[in-house]
């Protein structure tokens, strides 16, 4: 039979389901082999030959047509995958009937009455005609499913060899294949799509609960399969130039589909449960000796523990996130991938359940290697609304890793790479990367990042006490960003705005603290703009100068933000760097729910001197009985935990001008003032200097000692799950996978409720 003469009785086939006005029976095999035993329709095919109003019709108007069809499908699946698949004939059957239910399975979704049904038992449905289980004990249609693929994933000829290089037809079969079934099961998990946002964790999605359950006895070959697949994943290869452009990468398609599987499974964890076994398969070794979470591929996550697989899966995704940022001489000769937020969320997990591995990254300055990506993106996305997820993903990451104290020491390793990025160009370390990208995002990103200003400026805190050096360049930046902040009309204009700039003051306690040697720069910069430090001193809070500085607000061109567009000695950016543009008129995105403030996103932690944290909230409530401070007697030599919370902590208050200005951490950087600046002032007139150089050398062999209020404690701010930041990935999560799968486009125009869909 012709490929034309297939495809129009296939389209005749589905044009009866919604005519005939007696349901078909499911006895009827003749007529339902033609939607998958005549033809060899590709999934092109299937998405233009089943419309979406016919669909929703044999939906409404023929119930158990869709029904049969449904369950015939799967009954084929599950034949399939008793047999082993071992003609092709077999192997098209299986390609046409996870195609049909891949396209049907979202109409089911969007239908609150339909849901149910896969969970239904169908008498004779989802088992071959050799089982022997009565109708009493059937299993519902979705575990029949999910059974049968998970058992074709695995068989013989299904199997991808995921070192294997190069094009040949057994492959590209065998990829088409695992593609196919990958993408069915995708689609059977985005049920999570059509439910409203909910910040009730319990609430789990079956078809993940059940597939990740010990009822799958393919779990754990299949979640090391999945991480084998993306982390072994070279897109460079041989590095032959052009070589994407000559042969189609059935293996990037793999990596895709099997890195949206495990973050879409990793979301689930459900309850507890008690494990007692050591695996080790493929690359893998999984380690399940104590009591986790029922999700068995979360248990799995959780418990990998060899350093070979940290190194080995810690190597994979920075290879991949550092994809996208290569140079060639050649231009466009190298494939780019495209799934790297796909990559942050299953990093993000990976150190979320598993903190040994957090603690392996940490450990090196392998971390860094995740850290320029990552700075990358968010650099590259800051003006462009549609990729506001990937800069909230960025910064989490940032935020989850800047509460380690290595972390901070890590990014004293000098920058040498230069990933062009239209930043200025400057001489320095990883700190002063981050701190010139961070000042960039906020006085060049769009509107919408604002909420992220508090994420921000807390990850400058966390590291602040371990920089050793800050450059010039990334030194002006900071005491930019405090200029912008500390403006009257800024500070009053909003009751969270002072938040900023205790932030700021915090970062710079820290320097001085703990890292005076080495940051002359800092220290320099701090003493030219002490101007900044004298206005906050003397704020003005009385209601009339707040009204004239709210006044004032209205006439600014930057009343948005409050941020100079212009100032802060811009110079030239990075040579090969693009600068960051908005998105195209047209572009997709999908909404995100809300994130929670940071004093809901942190929890507070004390530095001891042995390197330990001790929570601050339970040192508040042990000694909360004892004493309640007044803000106006704090101060910085003051180690209780109510002068933490008062002098450093107030940042986190949603107070009055007139309570929170009297807690403004100001005491250490006048004393510095107070000394240094004479001191600079003579040597200047003494020996005539106008060179910025010398200055720079007499402060760099300048000290403090004894004269600076004795150390605050470190105060640290540790990424807190929670049901906000929970129901926040969950979004953004299936919006990513909404938008990656749009061919063929598996959800689009159905009746999504997790998130809308908006074009800009």
């Amino acid at each position: 039979m012709g490929n034309t003469d297939s495809k129009l009785n296939f389209r005749k086939a589905v044009i009866q389901l919604t005519t005939k006005t007696q349901p078909v029976e499911a006895t009827d095999d003749a007529f339902w082999d033609q939607f998958w035993a005549d033809t060899a329709t590709t999934v092109q095919d299937v998405f233009a030959l089943v419309p979406a109003a016919e669909i929703r019709a044999v939906r409404e108007e023929s119930p158990s047509n869709l029904a049969t069809l449904c369950y015939k499908a799967v009954e084929k699946l599950v034949q399939a995958a008793e047999s082993g698949c071992p003609s092709e004939k077999e192997k098209q059957i299986v390609l046409n009937c996870s195609r049909m239910l891949t396209r049907i399975l979202p109409y089911i979704f969007e239908d609150q009455d339909w849901r149910g049904f896969f969970w239904s038992t169908v008498p004779g449905a989802g088992r071959a005609v050799t089982d022997e289980m009565d109708d009493d004990g059937a299993r519902p249609l979705a575990e029949s499913l999910l059974l049968a693929m998970a058992d074709l994933l695995f068989c013989p000829d299904f199997t991808v060899n995921s070192h294997r290089r190069g094009p040949d037809m057994q492959t590209i079969d065998s990829f088409t294949v695992m593609i196919t079934l990958l993408r069915l099961l995708l689609t059977c998990f985005s049920e999570a799509m059509y439910l409203p946002p909910s910040s009730d964790n319990t609430i789990l999605n079956p078809w993940v609960s059940f597939f990740c359950s010990t009822e799958n006895r393919h779990a754990l070959p299949l979640f090391t399969s999945l991480v084998n697949v993306v982390c072994a994943y070279d897109p460079v290869g041989y590095g032959i130039p052009y070589n994407h452009l000559l042969f189609s990468d059935y293996r990037e398609q793999l990596v895709e589909q099997a890195v949206q599987i495990l973050i879409v499974t990793l979301e689930d964890q459900g309850p507890v449960m008690a494990l007692s076994c050591c695996c080790y398969i493929i690359f893998l070794s999984v380690s399940l000796q104590s009591v986790g979470p029922d999700n068995l591929f979360v248990n799995y996550l959780s418990r990998i523990h060899r350093e070979e697989d940290y190194d080995f899966v810690l190597k994979g995704l920075a290879r991949l996130l550092v994809n996208p940022l290569m140079q060639t001489y050649l231009p466009n000769s190298t494939k780019k991938i495209q799934f790297h937020q796909e990559l942050l969320v299953l990093f993000w997990k990976l150190c979320d359940f598993n903190k040994k591995f957090l603690f392996f990254v940490l450990k090196s300055s392998d971390v860094l290697d995740i850290l320029v990506p990552i700075l990358f993106y968010l650099n590259d996305a800051r003006a462009d609304q549609s990729r506001v997820g990937l800069m909230h993903i960025g910064v989490f990451i940032l935020l989850l890793l800047s509460g380690e104290r290595n972390f901070g020491v890590r990014l004293n390793k000098p920058y040498s790479v230069h990933v062009p990025m239209d930043i200025p160009v400057f001489t320095g370390t990883h700190a002063d990367l981050l701190i010139v990208v961070f000042h960039k995002i906020i006085t060049s990103g769009h509107q919408r990042l604002q909420p992220l200003f508090d994420c921000l400026l807390t990850i400058v805190v966390n590291v602040s006490p371990y920089l050793k050096s800050l450059s010039m360049v990334a030194a002006n930046k900071l005491l930019h960003l405090l200029e912008a902040f500390s403006t009257n009309w800024f500070l009053f204009s909003a009751s969270q705005n002072h938040h900023l700039v205790f932030f700021l003051l915090e970062a710079f306690n820290n320097i001085i603290q703990y890292q005076f040697d080495g940051n002359c720069n800092l220290v320099y910069a701090i003493i030219r703009k002490r101007n900044l430090f004298h206005q906050l001193a003397n704020l003005p809070s009385d209601p009339a100068s707040i009204q004239k500085a709210l006044l004032r607000k209205r006439k600014s061109p930057d009343a948005i933000t409050g941020i100079s567009r212009t100032s802060s000695q811009e110079t030239v950016s990075m040579e090969g760097s693009r600068p960051a543009v908005p998105a195209e008129p047209g572009t997709l995105k999908t909404s995100l729910v809300a994130i929670p403030a940071i004093d809901k996103l942190t929890e507070k932690s004390q530095v001891s001197e042995d390197g330990t944290m001790i929570s601050v909230l339970k040192m508040e409530h042990s000694h909360a009985s004892h004493h309640t401070p007044q803000a106006d007697h704090t101060t910085q030599a003051d180690h209780t935990p109510q002068a933490v919370h008062g002098a450093i902590v107030g940042a986190s208050d949603t107070e009055s001008v007139l309570s929170w200005k009297c807690k403004l951490p100001l005491q250490t950087i006048m004393r510095l003032l107070q000394v240094l600046v004479p001191q600079v002032e003579k040597i200047c007139i003494d020996k005539g200097l106008t060179d910025e150089s010398e200055i720079l050398k007499f402060l760099q062999h300048g000290t403090l000692v004894g004269l600076l209020p004795v150390p605050h404690p470190i105060l640290i701010r540790k990424y807190q799950a929670n049901a906000g930041t929970a129901m926040w990935f969950r979004t953004y999560m299936w919006g990513v996978v909404y938008l990656r799968n749009v061919d063929p486009p598996i959800w689009y125009d159905t009746d999504v409720r997790l998130f809308e869909i908006q074009k800009m």
